[in-house]
């Protein structure tokens, strides 16, 4: 199975190689920042979890249908869309206790690496950029299919999870709890739900 190619039922092809319908998804994509959605999910005084989104990001995929291995993501994501439902909270959010938006505008991703887990399932490893710090993360990913839209335009799917440790980035601000425990987890959640747009 090619990168990003649908299941087939009948016959099953090995991980890192292409069915016959695979040639054509190959080429270069647009993100499509209305038809998707970057969110992260922190835990909140030890009982609750938060959710956030950012709303002004771009991205680029480079799908190789016959080779994984080659296929590439690119995001870039301003620090200063983000949105967690609460004005306060999203403007303590973009102080100087954690992202620091006036110095770090833009948070970025660029692969590394790409590789086929079988079936649907697919692995993006790159290096994300945010407060000066680069470091590693991976990104596991399902392809939902490939569909044209009324407008004529060819679109990929996909939906993603990763998880990091933000005190790895520098985001170490944090409150002590009278229970016990802190204010934030240093665990982050990521959910990516993609949509994306063959260049012409």
């Amino acid at each position: 199975m090619g990168i990003f190619g649908r299941k087939d039922n009948t016959t099953t092809t090995p991980a890192g190689t292409a069915g016959p319908d695979l040639t054509a998804l190959t080429g270069d994509y647009t993100i499509d920042p209305a038809h998707t959605t970057i969110e992260f999910v922190a835990r909140h005084a030890m009982v609750t979890n938060v959710r956030g989104s950012f709303q002004d990001f771009s991205g680029s995929l480079h799908l190789d249908g016959q080779d994984p291995a080659k296929s590439t993501a690119t995001l870039d994501i301003t620090m200063a869309s983000i949105d967690t439902g609460n004005a306060d909270r999203d403007g303590h959010l973009k102080s100087a206790d954690f992202f620091k938006i006036d110095e770090f505008p833009t948070m970025t991703f660029r692969s590394t690496r790409a590789e086929s887990l079988g079936g649907e399932d697919y692995r993006i490893t790159g290096d994300l950029s945010l407060l000066g710090v680069t470091r590693p993360i991976t990104i596991d990913l399902e392809f939902n299919g490939v569909a044209k839209d009324p407008f004529g335009n060819e679109r990929a799917g996909f939906e993603g999870k990763a998880e990091l440790l933000r005190s790895e980035w520098g985001l170490t601000w944090n409150a002590a709890l009278e229970t016990g425990g802190v204010l934030i987890s240093d665990k982050i959640k990521l959910n990516f739900d993609v949509s994306a747009i063959k260049n012409a």
